[in-house]
């Protein structure tokens, strides 16, 4: 059984298109669950006419992470399919998915190549962005390198991690994706089966300057916390020295005192654990 999890904040237009894309697959969910995270247009509405079968969650403004969750909470199905409310899934992506995870028992995660658009316009992809499966958390501790429209997981997998951290504002799919492939090997189908779309303002990689902040708490929190091998942590801590070096270089040249504090408060607690 396949769960189809979609969070939303004021994107009606754009939702529609994304649910839209879910009843075009050749292979049916389960059940759709839309959590809308307090939006103040007419998604609801729009749900209530358009596709009264779908599972709409409303709940107070709280962020993705949480939108996410709560959609995971109360899915029925043993596979969660992510899909963020502005992007879309081409007919075959649950079919192709599902016969991989038939092929391929062990593997609990899987996700698949993407083609981008930002604002209605195709965008070459540049070759660090270039997916694969395997061993992955080497390649994603620089950037996120599995969208959460892609991912295809099992449940039992995000329980067992506790799913999206609620207290990262932003780089809540990085920070899941490093816990989980510290330990799993990535399922990957080398076809494009999302079109992704960006350059519209209310993505947070447009309203959150920065981003890496929120990278350096994920790296932080993963070596201290983290069943790591000694490789693991090394690479880890490699990945801490580069980001951290840019970040707060950066954030002197803005002026951006408090940032600069958190960042010295990190290296000090490092140094102070040892582990810088």
């Amino acid at each position: 059984m396949i769960s189809v999890v979609i969070p939303t904040y004021n994107r009606v237009q754009m939702l529609e298109r994304a649910i839209s894309s879910v009843y075009k697959q050749t292979l049916a969910p389960a059940e759709i669950i839309v959590v809308d995270d307090g939006s103040q247009d007419s998604t609801q509405e729009m749900i209530s006419r358009k596709y009264p079968q779908v599972n709409y969650i409303k709940q107070d403004r709280q962020g993705v992470s949480i939108a996410r969750n709560s959609g995971v909470k109360i899915a029925q199905g043993n596979w969660i399919a992510l899909l963020d409310s502005d992007d879309e899934w081409l007919p075959k992506k649950l079919e192709e998915q599902a016969d991989m995870a038939k092929q391929e028992p062990t593997i609990s995660l899987i996700h698949c190549d993407e083609t981008w658009f930002r604002n209605g316009k195709h965008v070459n992809q540049k070759k660090y962005h270039r997916k694969s499966g395997g061993q992955l958390f080497g390649v994603s501790l620089l950037r996120c390198m599995i969208s959460p429209s892609s991912a295809f997981i099992k449940k039992a997998l995000l329980d067992r991690h506790g799913g999206f951290d609620e207290l990262l504002p932003a780089c809540e799919d990085y920070d899941l994706w490093l816990r989980i492939t510290a330990q799993e090997r990535v399922g990957f189908i080398d076809k494009s089966l999302v079109y992704k779309h960006a350059g519209h303002a209310d993505q947070l990689s447009e309203s959150i300057p920065i981003l890496d902040q929120y990278r350096i708490q994920s790296l932080y929190k993963i070596i201290v916390e983290e069943p790591l091998t000694s490789g693991q942590r090394q690479q880890v801590k490699e990945a801490l020295r580069k980001k951290l070096d840019v970040v707060l270089n950066g954030a002197k040249k803005r002026g951006h005192k408090d940032l600069i504090k958190r960042i010295e408060k990190i290296e000090c607690n490092l140094l102070a654990l040892q582990l810088f």
